[in-house]
């Protein structure tokens, strides 16, 4: 307004914008209101566990203000969030062969332990590939297991699927959802499923969209927390990544799927009015 006042008639400019004189100079003598050191310190902390990822969503929501509120801060603290490229994906129509699609996209199970999922991706550490396993509650989109290891072989998802069922205890019936992976549809990984009366279901080969939540799952990893070099040592990378899936991503993640709790929380929440165990 300044500048235009040096071409333009202040009265034209505040025509042409709609404003009243009175309101602009009200606006004009109105104190600046700047967050407060704390609440820029608190964006910034966000920001920093998050290792970038938080944007203004995130952000108001972690801190109780509005979208708006948290743009500005954002902008105030040059804090910059993340933003992950596009996937390309080719989809196919084929069936699996060896268990049909049950799950069929139906990503909203009503209660803990009745829907599971589970995917294997590359991770760089130490110059060379590693890889990684996890399992996936789809109730509150809660980690509940993972392994890692230099070989994609049937062991890394067995361990997976171990320590997965070893922590959640989970009743016969519950459904596990996979891509067709060689490790998916070994003898070892069926024989412990059926050991535990476990029903597969396999996405359609090439499909990656039929197992949607466990790609998310990858997509926040890489983009929020692995270093884009990766990781020096594999000790390191294994105590990092552990650390986000069992720690941040659990318990301090917010998750727009749960209305901004994160899945422990989400969990708490659905069994606090019951009295029955969440593997009913």
């Amino acid at each position: 307004m300044k500048q235009l006042q040096k071409v333009y008639p202040f009265t034209v400019l505040c025509q042409v914008l709609e404003i009243r004189r009175s309101g602009y100079y009200a606006w004009r003598k109105r104190p600046e209101r700047r967050p407060s050191v704390q609440l820029q310190q608190q964006a910034r902390q966000v920001h920093r566990r998050s290792r970038g990822a938080a944007g203004s969503r995130t952000m108001a929501q972690a801190l109780g203000v509005s979208r708006w509120r948290a743009r500005q801060l954002m902008r105030l603290c040059q804090l910059v969030r993340k933003q992950p490229g596009k996937p390309k994906y080719r989809p196919t129509r084929e069936e699996a062969g060896l268990a049909r699609n049950q799950l069929n996209r139906a990503f909203q199970p009503t209660a803990p332990n009745r829907i599971w999922c589970g995917d294997i991706t590359y991770v760089r550490m130490a110059g060379q590939w590693t890889y990684l396993a996890v399992g996936l509650d789809l109730y509150a989109r809660r980690i509940v297991g993972w392994s890692l290891s230099t070989t994609p072989d049937t062991a890394l998802v067995t361990l997976a699927f171990r320590r997965a069922v070893e922590a959640r205890c989970p009743k016969p019936g519950l459904l596990f959802h996979s891509d067709q992976g060689v490790q998916y549809r070994s003898a070892t990984y069926r024989q412990q499923l059926a050991q535990h009366q476990i029903s597969q279901s396999m996405s359609r080969k090439g499909n990656c969209w039929d197992n949607a939540p466990m790609e998310r799952v990858f997509r926040s990893l890489k983009t929020e927390w692995i270093p884009a070099a990766g990781y020096h040592t594999i000790q390191e990378g294994q105590y990092d990544i552990g650390r986000y899936l069992m720690g941040y991503y659990n318990q301090e993640r917010l998750h727009s799927y749960n209305n901004y709790l994160t899945p422990e929380q989400q969990e708490q929440r659905w069994q606090s009015p019951n009295t029955v165990s969440t593997n009913t």
